[in-house]
């Protein structure tokens, strides 16, 4: 069985048609929607197949999506999915991602290609981040979008077309492994109430398991940074990467440079180090 989670908070029941449709709950594949917001709803009260649970306060992303993985353990579900509320995707994709995971057991997350609506790739495939890099691609958006450093950071010269295994990848479509957030007792790090906690919990997982990119289906992401447009999430984002680098080093980071370096040998982006 394939379970899947999305968290909302006032989130408008609009854009969640699509997503839905895209999931599509079975008997083979339960959802469970979170509910963040201060009221709850009964627009799932006839959708079958999919598990309504109101937290009756706002206790953050990863806290939330937290409560569904465990419930897939409980479920002995094979795979986790976290889902976005704001993407599409051919529901077909499900198939071909177990079955890619099945064929490798090594394998623990998975990311498929994702793109804008207007078909541009989004660059999700990152190396572990420097203070640097989230400066000046939160501050200088010029700098972030125009130059070698930013593209060396997201991995942009490996071409998006291969599977590889980067140390950090985006939180909007997570194929997860369930057994190994079970044996390894992985789960989102609730002092992250929003921003950084996918960056944590991927780079944990890839310490026990391979992090993959996979190329080869596609995702619809109508991303839109509300950090960029809101200042207390810039706030909130500010303080979630403080406790991160507080977690792991701000410039001093041996594991960092480490998965850093083995990502950019394996593409062949830079010479390993003597």
């Amino acid at each position: 069985m394939i379970s899947a989670s999305i968290v909302l908070y006032n989130t408008d029941k609009d854009l969640l048609e699509s997503v839905l449709e895209s999931y599509h709950p079975s008997q083979e594949r339960l959802l469970l929607i979170i509910d963040n917001s201060p009221t709850p709803t009964d627009y799932f009260v006839n959708m079958k197949y999919v598990h309504y649970i109101f937290n009756e306060e706002n206790i953050g992303f990863g806290a939330a999506h937290n409560i569904a993985i465990h419930k897939a353990i409980d479920l002995k579900s094979e795979y986790h999915i976290v889902l976005n509320p704001d993407i599409e995707f051919d529901t077909d994709i499900i198939a071909e991602l177990k079955h890619y995971c099945d064929e490798h057991p090594d394998v623990s997350y998975v990311l498929p290609k994702v793109i804008y609506p207007n078909g541009d790739l989004q660059y999700l495939c990152k190396l572990l981040p420097t203070p640097a890099d989230l400066i000046f691609r939160r501050f200088i958006p010029h700098f972030g979008h125009h130059n070698t450093h930013n593209d060396r950071y997201t991995l942009k010269d490996s071409g998006y077309n291969k599977i590889f295994n980067p140390p950090c990848l985006s939180g909007c479509f997570m194929f997860l492994r369930v057994s190994t957030l079970e044996q390894y007792q992985l789960f989102f790090d609730d002092r992250f109430f929003m921003y950084c906690e996918d960056f944590d919990l991927i780079r944990r997982i890839h310490r026990v398991a391979k992090t993959n990119f996979y190329p080869y289906v596609t995702i619809v992401h109508n991303h839109a940074a509300s950090s960029y447009h809101d200042i207390k999430m810039l706030l909130i984002h500010i303080s979630s990467a403080c406790k991160y680098f507080n977690k792991y080093g701000w410039f001093f980071d041996r594991e960092r440079d480490d998965f850093n370096q083995r990502v950019l040998s394996e593409l062949g982006l830079e010479k390993e180090k003597k």
